[in-house]
C-alpha cells in the first residue's frame, strides 16, 4: 500500500508539471501568433474551463479520476481546445482588423462562418473515441466485438476524458468564448473609443492640413 501510494504521488506529480509546462508552451505560441494578451488569455481560459466537462463525465459513467489516464486525456484534450478557439478568435480579429466591422456585427459573422468546422472537429473526435469510453474492443482479424474486455479497462479514463471534455469545451466555444470576446472587447463607438478619438482628433486634422498644403516653391536665385 505505501510503495503504491508513493508512485500515485509521484505520477500525480509529473502530470502536474506536464499540464503546466504544456499551458506555458500554448501560452508562447499563442502569443507569438496573436501578439495580445487578451487574446492568449481567452483561449487559455477555455482550456481551464474544459476541465470541468472531464470531471462531469467521469461523474456520469461513474468512474474514478484516474492520475495517469485522466491525466493524459486533460493534456490530449487541451490540444483541441486550443484548436477550436484559434479558428473562432482568429476569425473575429480578422474581421475586425481587415473589414472593420462593429464588435456584435464581428462575431456574428464569426460564429456564422466557423460553427460547422469547430462542430465538425469536436464529432469527429468524440465518434473515434466513443467505442473506447464504452468499453468496446473490436477485434478486425477474427470480427467479433467484445464488451467490458480487460484491454479496454485501460484505455477508459483516457476516452472519458475526451469525450466529455471535449463535448463540454465545444459549447464554450461557441457560446462562452463570443460571450467574452462581446465583453472584453472595445467597440469603435463606446466612452474610451470616442473620448481619444476626440482627444486626436485636432492633431489628426491639423496633420491632414499640413499634408495637403502645398509645398512652398523656393525662390529663384539672382543671375550672376
Amino acid at each position: 500500500m505505501a510503495g503504491e501510494d508513493e508512485e500515485q504521488a509521484a505520477a500525480s506529480a509529473f502530470l502536474a508539471k506536464a499540464f503546466v509546462a504544456a499551458l506555458f508552451l500554448i501560452f508562447i505560441v499563442l502569443l507569438a501568433q496573436f501578439n495580445r494578451f487578451l487574446s492568449v488569455g481567452l483561449v487559455l481560459v477555455a482550456v481551464v474551463m474544459s476541465t470541468i466537462g472531464v470531471f462531469l463525465g467521469l461523474m456520469i459513467m461513474n468512474q474514478p479520476f484516474s492520475v495517469v489516464m485522466t491525466g493524459i486525456g486533460v493534456i490530449a484534450l487541451a490540444g483541441i481546445v486550443v484548436n477550436n478557439n484559434i479558428v473562432l478568435i482568429d476569425t473575429y480579429d480578422h474581421l475586425r482588423r481587415d473589414q472593420d466591422m462593429d464588435k456584435l456585427e464581428a462575431i456574428l459573422q464569426t460564429c456564422r462562418e466557423r460553427a460547422r468546422p469547430v462542430v465538425l472537429t469536436a464529432l469527429t473526435a468524440i465518434l473515434g473515441v466513443l467505442p473506447i469510453a464504452f468499453g468496446y474492443n473490436l477485434e478486425l482479424l477474427s470480427h467479433e466485438t467484445t464488451f467490458g474486455a480487460p484491454s479496454t479497462q485501460w484505455w477508459i479514463a483516457l476516452s472519458s476524458a475526451i469525450v466529455f471534455g471535449l463535448a463540454f469545451s465545444t459549447v464554450l466555444t461557441l457560446i462562452v468564448t463570443p460571450s467574452m470576446l462581446m465583453i472584453v472587447t472595445r467597440s469603435k463607438d463606446s466612452k474610451v473609443t470616442r473620448f481619444f478619438s476626440r482627444i486626436a482628433g485636432p492633431f489628426r486634422r491639423r496633420k491632414g492640413q499640413d499634408a495637403a498644403r502645398p509645398a512652398k516653391r523656393a525662390k529663384p536665385e539672382p543671375a550672376e
